[in-house]
């Protein structure tokens, strides 16, 4: 039984990868851009969500998800 309870237990299958697809179109802006939003977590721990996961890409990927992260590419 997690530690964490209640919280996400399904590891690297949550957020689902085709779900996020649908918000950014490429697997590198994903990484590029929930590196950004994990590393900001990371000094200040101030998320626009309740999230399900622990650790801040888990959280920023969330954020992602739910359209709470914005981010324009030329």
């Amino acid at each position: 039984m997690s530690k964490y309870k209640g919280l996400n237990e399904e590891g690297l299958r949550y957020p689902s990868i085709d779900d996020l697809l649908v918000k950014i179109d490429s697997k590198y802006k994903l990484a590029y851009t929930a590196a950004l939003r994990a590393k900001m977590l990371k000094e200040k721990e101030d998320t626009t969500i309740e999230p399900k996961c622990v650790k801040p890409v888990g959280i920023a990927l969330e954020e992602i998800e739910n359209d709470k992260i914005y981010i324009e590419f030329e």
